[in-house]
């Protein structure tokens, strides 16, 4: 009992110094979103969403069945609503994805690939709070649409050159771009009405 008792008491000291450490860390560094996570957060980060997420959805197989029209829609979904953030590829390369903190996982990556179906769905339907993921699934049971999405990410570690330019029609359109492609449109029917008009003149 005593043994057990100063084991317990140890823990508590490490917990303490590593909570200590922890937090001078934030001080000295600040709360920028630009620094990458140490190394203790990430584990702590990992181990909490793993236990947060029930056993019982863990051991969960994807209900919907593997067809390339499945597959098809949900990578039209994922570079509509996903590929901001993850890129078309999964990679997390996207300026928004390296802005974020933590950053996205690169969703090819072993790490990302040994989850269960379970895990992936339900970090989609539900979302990680106090990072750049949110919940896209609807609150109703079952989300067929995550559930598509699994599909997609376990195709991502294969994907190919002709499915990513697929996707990049797909991808959303910023105000910025589409203030530049209608600030281009007017330059060019300008042009246009410039150089019909020299025609008229010269025909003259």
């Amino acid at each position: 009992m005593k043994r057990f008792f100063s084991l317990l008491c140890l823990l508590l000291n490490l917990l303490f110094l590593a909570s200590l450490f922890f937090a001078y860390s934030l001080i000295r560094k600040g709360f920028t979103a630009r620094s990458t996570p140490p190394a203790l957060e990430k584990i702590i980060a990992t181990t909490a969403l793993s236990l947060s997420i029930p056993q019982s959805v863990k051991e969960m197989k994807n209900p919907i069945p593997y067809s390339q029209a499945v597959l098809d829609e949900a990578r039209d979904h994922f570079a509509d609503h996903c590929a901001l953030c993850h890129g078309n590829n999964g990679s997390g390369e996207t300026p928004v994805g390296q802005n974020l903190y933590p950053k996205p996982t690169d969703l090819r990556s072993k790490e990302a690939q040994k989850k269960s179906d379970g895990e992936i769905y339900y970090i989609i339907h539900n979302g990680i709070r106090w990072t750049g993921m949110p919940a896209w699934g609807e609150a109703k049971e079952p989300d067929e649409d995550s559930w598509k999405l699994v599909h997609f990410i376990r195709h991502l570690p294969y994907l190919t050159k002709e499915e990513e330019e697929k996707m990049k029609k797909m991808n959303p359109i910023s105000p910025h771009e589409i203030q530049e492609e209608k600030e281009e449109e007017k330059f060019l029917e300008e042009d246009n009405s410039l150089g019909n008009a020299s025609k008229e003149q010269q025909e003259q």
